[in-house]
């Protein structure tokens, strides 16, 4: 049994504490909202898991991830471990790690995916830092990744910084992959030959070189509205996209998919794209080709 602190117990950190606690480790958890947190700061948190204590950070990216390792450098003792698993961008653990390195505290990142389904499924794992400090903290990896080899759910990617950005070409290559079950689903939906769009991707999810749990649950949803006709058709970017496609860049590596995948959600948050206004104005110019005209404010 080992003893965890976890901050953050939102749709993934509560799905991890009850996987921790299944398999009988001890979990301490903070929260901003007090109806989920078993303790009322991080302070009280700390207190309360012995040394040398594993502290798991798990709140979202960017200032509350760094204001929580902020707090928890002037909390924790030499020894101690944190390991921070939220969709940080790699570039702010170097940072972090330094941070705790002041005071004698180790520092893991660790890309996290599984969603809400890990509770059940597990979650899958990629891990930056000290091998010595994955060691430490390797009962912990092994409750929550998926059962069966280690090393088809966990990774030790590399030194600090590894683990997200292992984890931020994950998101990339999902983006990719979503892309093009969506454009699969619009075209056979198009199309008068096939009439049931949902059996045909059904059907795919099994013996077929495309099925996978994405597909699964493109079948799940199509079960629940077989048209998609209450879902609208825009789409946030976690950002996970944006800077895959930069690392991308900056390595000259190309990506084409992935970048066709980020920009299609970006199109997908314009009612009417002032790209394809000019495109349209540009054939009418040249061409003669028909302009279909904007409609007023009064719907005329």
């Amino acid at each position: 049994m080992v003893q965890l602190g976890l901050v953050g117990l939102g749709r993934m950190g509560a799905g991890m504490r009850a996987r921790l606690a299944a398999a009988g480790h001890d979990v301490v958890g903070y929260d901003t909202d007090p109806n989920v947190s078993d303790t009322a700061s991080l302070a009280e948190l700390v207190s309360r898991v012995d040394s040398p204590r594993i502290v798991w950070v798990m709140v979202p990216a960017g200032e509350p991830t760094r204001a929580t390792i902020a707090e928890l450098a002037d909390l924790l003792d030499e020894g101690d471990l944190v390991i921070e698993g939220g969709n940080s961008r790699y570039t702010d653990d170097a940072a972090h790690a330094e941070l705790l390195a002041a005071t004698g505290v180790g520092y893991l990142d660790a890309g996290v995916s599984g969603g809400v389904w890990g509770e059940a499924n597990g979650f899958g794992l990629m891990v930056g830092g000290a091998e010595s400090d994955v060691a430490k903290a390797m009962p912990i990896f092994d409750a929550l990744r998926p059962d069966g080899p280690r090393d088809e759910g966990f990774a030790h990617a590399g030194e600090v910084g590894a683990g997200h950005f292992a984890k931020m070409v994950h998101n990339g290559i999902e983006y990719g992959l979503m892309q093009a079950y969506a454009e699969g689903f619009e075209l056979l939906a198009a199309a008068r030959e096939v009439t049931d769009v949902p059996a045909v991707l059904k059907a795919w999810s099994r013996g077929t070189v495309v099925r996978s749990w994405l597909l699964d649950l493109l079948v799940d949803a199509l079960e629940e509205d077989s048209d998609l006709a209450e879902v609208k058709g825009y789409v946030n970017d976690s950002g996970e996209g944006r800077w895959t496609v930069e690392e991308a860049i900056n390595h000259a590596v190309p990506a084409p998919v992935i970048s066709a995948a980020l920009f299609a959600r970006f199109a997908s948050r314009q009612d009417d794209s002032p790209a394809m206004k000019a495109v349209a104005a540009l054939r009418n110019q040249f061409g003669g080709h028909a302009v279909t005209a904007a409609k007023s404010q009064d719907g005329a």
